[in-house]
Protein backbone atom coordinates (compact mmCIF):
# COMPACT_ATOMS: atom_id res chain seq x y z
CA UNK A 1 0.00 0.00 0.00
CA UNK A 2 1.37 3.41 -0.96
CA UNK A 3 0.30 6.92 0.09
CA UNK A 4 0.84 9.45 -2.69
CA UNK A 5 0.29 13.20 -2.97
CA UNK A 6 -2.00 14.49 -5.73
CA UNK A 7 -3.17 18.01 -6.67
CA UNK A 8 -3.31 20.34 -3.69
CA UNK A 9 -1.46 17.89 -1.41
CA UNK A 10 -4.49 15.60 -1.06
CA UNK A 11 -3.38 12.06 -0.12
CA UNK A 12 -4.19 9.15 -2.42
CA UNK A 13 -3.86 5.53 -1.28
CA UNK A 14 -3.02 2.95 -3.93
CA UNK A 15 -1.48 -0.50 -4.30
CA UNK A 16 1.11 0.54 -6.92
CA UNK A 17 4.20 2.69 -6.29
CA UNK A 18 3.72 6.46 -6.53
CA UNK A 19 5.23 8.56 -9.35
CA UNK A 20 8.60 10.12 -8.42
CA UNK A 21 8.32 13.00 -5.97
CA UNK A 22 4.73 12.25 -4.90
CA UNK A 23 5.30 9.44 -2.39
CA UNK A 24 4.14 10.32 1.14
CA UNK A 25 4.47 6.85 2.67
CA UNK A 26 5.39 3.28 1.73
CA UNK A 27 3.36 1.09 4.10
CA UNK A 28 5.52 -1.97 3.44
CA UNK A 29 8.69 -0.19 4.55
CA UNK A 30 6.93 1.93 7.21
CA UNK A 31 3.75 0.12 8.42
CA UNK A 32 1.02 2.13 10.07
CA UNK A 33 0.04 1.63 13.67
CA UNK A 34 -3.54 0.46 13.79
CA UNK A 35 -6.09 1.22 16.44
CA UNK A 36 -9.53 -0.33 16.47
CA UNK A 37 -12.43 1.93 17.33
CA UNK A 38 -15.76 0.16 17.75
CA UNK A 39 -18.52 1.56 15.60
CA UNK A 40 -22.25 1.34 15.74
CA UNK A 41 -24.00 -0.81 13.15
CA UNK A 42 -25.97 0.99 10.47
CA UNK A 43 -29.73 0.61 10.86
CA UNK A 44 -31.14 -2.08 8.67
CA UNK A 45 -31.84 -5.79 8.53
CA UNK A 46 -28.16 -6.81 8.58
CA UNK A 47 -27.38 -4.90 11.81
CA UNK A 48 -29.55 -7.07 14.05
CA UNK A 49 -27.72 -8.90 16.77
CA UNK A 50 -28.45 -12.59 16.81
CA UNK A 51 -27.99 -14.96 19.67
CA UNK A 52 -24.76 -16.93 19.42
CA UNK A 53 -25.17 -20.49 18.21
CA UNK A 54 -24.88 -23.14 20.86
CA UNK A 55 -22.03 -25.56 20.23
CA UNK A 56 -23.20 -29.05 19.33
CA UNK A 57 -22.91 -31.71 21.99
CA UNK A 58 -21.05 -34.66 20.61
CA UNK A 59 -19.85 -37.97 21.89
CA UNK A 60 -16.97 -40.13 20.84
CA UNK A 61 -18.11 -43.66 20.02
CA UNK A 62 -14.66 -45.18 20.36
CA UNK A 63 -14.39 -44.45 24.07
CA UNK A 64 -18.09 -44.12 24.83
CA UNK A 65 -17.38 -41.03 26.96
CA UNK A 66 -18.96 -37.67 26.31
CA UNK A 67 -16.46 -35.26 24.82
CA UNK A 68 -16.30 -31.91 26.57
CA UNK A 69 -17.24 -29.03 24.28
CA UNK A 70 -15.52 -25.82 25.33
CA UNK A 71 -18.08 -23.00 24.98
CA UNK A 72 -17.05 -19.83 23.12
CA UNK A 73 -13.76 -21.37 22.01
CA UNK A 74 -14.39 -20.27 18.44
CA UNK A 75 -14.92 -16.69 19.67
CA UNK A 76 -11.78 -16.52 21.81
CA UNK A 77 -9.85 -14.59 19.15
CA UNK A 78 -12.42 -11.81 19.41
CA UNK A 79 -11.39 -11.12 23.02
CA UNK A 80 -8.52 -8.92 21.88
CA UNK A 81 -10.99 -6.62 20.08
CA UNK A 82 -13.06 -5.71 23.14
CA UNK A 83 -12.86 -1.99 23.92
CA UNK A 84 -14.20 0.64 26.33
CA UNK A 85 -17.63 1.95 25.38
CA UNK A 86 -19.09 -1.42 24.33
CA UNK A 87 -22.26 -2.60 26.02
CA UNK A 88 -22.70 -5.90 27.85
CA UNK A 89 -24.80 -7.11 24.90
CA UNK A 90 -22.00 -6.34 22.42
CA UNK A 91 -19.49 -8.24 24.57
CA UNK A 92 -21.85 -11.23 24.83
CA UNK A 93 -22.40 -11.21 21.07
CA UNK A 94 -18.66 -11.05 20.32
CA UNK A 95 -17.19 -13.46 22.88
CA UNK A 96 -20.09 -15.15 24.65
CA UNK A 97 -20.76 -15.64 28.34
CA UNK A 98 -17.87 -15.18 30.77
CA UNK A 99 -16.31 -18.01 32.76
CA UNK A 100 -16.48 -15.92 35.96
CA UNK A 101 -18.71 -12.99 36.88
CA UNK A 102 -18.75 -10.58 39.80
CA UNK A 103 -21.47 -8.01 40.14
CA UNK A 104 -24.64 -8.22 38.11
CA UNK A 105 -25.99 -7.13 34.78
CA UNK A 106 -26.25 -3.35 34.56
CA UNK A 107 -24.65 -2.85 38.00
CA UNK A 108 -21.88 -0.48 38.89
CA UNK A 109 -18.42 -2.09 38.87
CA UNK A 110 -19.28 -5.49 37.35
CA UNK A 111 -16.35 -7.67 36.24
CA UNK A 112 -16.37 -10.55 33.74
CA UNK A 113 -13.41 -12.90 33.32
CA UNK A 114 -12.63 -15.22 30.43
CA UNK A 115 -10.15 -18.02 31.13
CA UNK A 116 -7.50 -19.25 28.65
CA UNK A 117 -8.60 -21.54 25.82
CA UNK A 118 -6.60 -23.27 23.07
CA UNK A 119 -7.55 -20.40 20.74
CA UNK A 120 -6.36 -17.79 23.29
CA UNK A 121 -3.72 -19.67 25.31
CA UNK A 122 -2.22 -18.43 28.57
CA UNK A 123 -4.34 -15.26 28.55
CA UNK A 124 -6.98 -14.28 31.08
CA UNK A 125 -9.21 -11.50 29.76
CA UNK A 126 -11.05 -9.40 32.35
CA UNK A 127 -13.69 -6.91 31.24
CA UNK A 128 -14.73 -4.17 33.69
CA UNK A 129 -18.20 -2.61 33.39
CA UNK A 130 -19.79 0.49 34.88
CA UNK A 131 -23.57 0.51 34.54
CA UNK A 132 -23.50 -1.90 31.59
CA UNK A 133 -20.72 -0.20 29.58
CA UNK A 134 -17.13 -1.45 29.26
CA UNK A 135 -14.73 0.91 31.04
CA UNK A 136 -11.57 -1.21 30.82
CA UNK A 137 -10.28 -4.47 29.33
CA UNK A 138 -7.32 -6.24 30.93
CA UNK A 139 -5.51 -9.08 29.13
CA UNK A 140 -3.03 -10.81 31.41
CA UNK A 141 -0.65 -13.54 30.23
CA UNK A 142 -0.24 -16.29 32.81
CA UNK A 143 2.32 -19.07 32.79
Amino acid sequence: MFKCSVKGGTPLYQDTPCPKGTELRDFQADPATVSVVPGRPEPGPSSRLTAPEKPPKSTTKASGNARKVVPNEDKANERRHLAPGMSEAEVLARVGSPDLKSGGSGRRNARWSYMPTPADPQTVTTVFFDYGKVIDVERKVIK
